[in-house]
């Protein structure tokens, strides 16, 4: 590791970011929209984290250690806000992976969260979201074949087993879907237009 410092720094962001999601899973504040005092923090984590990038380049397991490494993909998956960010940020993942520096499982669900913010369809069904009938399912993928044969290449779990293991966590953490389907899905939309997808 030759980056000790900004490791910390990293896992730092990382940490303050779940701190904040429990404490809104906790107020039952995590599922109808996106909270504003959670983007605040997502954007302020990913212009801290951009200029980490344009200095060291993408933080690799070589350079900052594994733990930093996820924590720094965690970071960027979060960070919705911020279009342009997230894309550079997959371009640099995607030759970290193929230089075996950072995991392929972090890239998937990376490529297939900007892809759901594009309104294409996602390749590894990653992304999950609530349904008119209020409960969460994959957002659109392209074909539930080739998602499991993907999905299975990179060690996931079959898009299956995952719904089900997604809505049980759902469920164990208290999360309730959108009182006002339409609505969330309106604003929604507004919302992305609003920061440039």
């Amino acid at each position: 590791m030759k980056y000790k410092d900004i490791s910390k720094k990293i896992i730092e962001l990382h940490d303050e970011d779940l701190k904040l999601r429990n404490q809104l899973i906790a107020r039952k504040k995590l599922g109808d929209g996106y909270n504003e005092e959670m983007a605040n923090l997502h954007n302020k984590n990913a212009k801290i984290l951009d200029e980490i990038i344009n200095r060291i380049g993408y933080p690799t397991i070589d350079k900052v250690g594994k733990k930093a490494n996820e924590a720094t993909w965690l970071i960027i998956q979060h960070s919705i806000g911020q279009p342009d960010f997230m894309r550079k940020c997959a371009k640099l993942l995607k030759d970290a992976v193929r230089k075996s520096k950072s995991n392929p499982k972090n890239l998937a669900y990376l490529t297939d969260r900007i892809a759901v913010f594009e309104g294409k369809p996602q390749l590894f069904g990653t992304q999950f979201d609530w349904n008119e009938n209020g409960e969460l399912s994959p957002n659109l993928f392209d074909d539930l074949e080739k998602v499991n044969q993907r999905r299975k290449s990179i060690e996931l779990n079959t898009l299956e087993e995952q719904t089900v293991l997604i809505r049980e966590r759902t469920k164990s953490e208290n999360q309730s879907p959108p009182a006002d389907f339409e609505k969330r899905k309106r604003e929604f939309d507004e919302w992305k237009t609003s920061v440039g997808w």
